[in-house]
């Protein structure tokens, strides 16, 4: 498949999530920062240059867009993914990696464009804050999916149900498969573009980024038993104000914790 790639300058990186989340509702389905830039990449046949140009002129950011020739992307993908260990804890590996002995959870996956893969600080960090609290027999939903590890991770720490849900068709596909890896018999997955539900919940997950957090924050309210837990991410350093802001005025959740990373932050509360 050709894909196009738009490189876009982005002096204040406080609008990469924002622009990745818009980028995403008009068809762009992977994503590469770097320092003062963002690459998005869409399948050609999905590109739509006005709608691009529209949405990438409300920012006033300069862009370039490119024909990237049809090559093997999971291939790419997959050569260029390492393990990802969080001390004696957890490995995060691919089936073509040698298994990793010395941690009590190892989670095998396959490799793709879709975000959760253990290496961005966000992830990493849900997963630190999981290794504090106790799953065991817990109803858990995993909202923003991705991959999937969130919720195969909630099985192993002994989550008695995950209810996992995104919004992306191939995240979807991607976390059944990482489910059947590893053998899972408690996850449940639902493709959803928010975080409605008439089931309650004693932890929920939310690795997604601000403006899903806030959109969906009434029906985390709602869905969250009494002294449950939520873990929220996918969030920037300068997020935290405005997450606590409208926490402290539509709940009475008190915050447990809060982990920072490479200019991330996760949010642990308490019902």
């Amino acid at each position: 498949m050709v894909y196009i790639k738009v490189n876009i300058k982005l002096p204040d990186t406080e609008l990469t999530e924002m622009l990745i989340a818009q980028l995403e509702a008009i068809g762009f389905d992977g994503f590469e920062e770097n320092a003062g830039s963002l690459l998005a990449y869409i399948a050609e046949n999905n590109f739509n240059e006005i709608q691009l140009t529209s949405l990438l002129n409300q920012y006033a950011v300069q862009f370039t867009i490119e024909t990237v020739p049809e090559q093997n992307w999971n291939a790419n993908w997959e050569a260029n993914f390492s393990p990802v260990v969080l001390e004696n804890f957890l490995a995060i590996r691919a089936s073509f990696h040698d298994a990793i002995s010395n941690v009590e959870h190892e989670i095998i996956i396959t490799p793709k464009m879709s975000f959760g893969t253990g290496h961005h600080p966000t992830t990493f960090l849900v997963m630190q804050l999981m290794q504090q609290i106790n799953f065991s027999q817990k109803a858990v939903f995993d909202f923003g999916t991705g991959t999937g590890i969130l919720a195969i991770l909630a099985e192993k720490l002994g989550a008695s149900s995950v209810y996992a849900v995104d919004c992306d068709a191939w995240s979807i596909q991607n976390a059944v498969e990482n489910f059947a890896m590893n053998h899972t018999k408690n996850c449940n997955i639902q493709q959803a573009n928010n975080a409605a539900t008439d089931q309650n919940f004693d932890i929920i997950l939310a690795n997604v980024n601000r403006n899903i957090i806030l959109d969906n924050l009434h029906y985390f309210i709602n869905c969250l038993s009494p002294k449950g837990l939520i873990l929220l991410s996918g969030l920037l350093v300068s997020d935290a104000p405005e997450i606590k802001n409208m926490i402290q005025h539509k709940s009475t959740w008190q915050q447990k914790a809060i982990l920072e990373k490479e200019g991330w932050i996760a949010f642990l509360y308490e019902a």
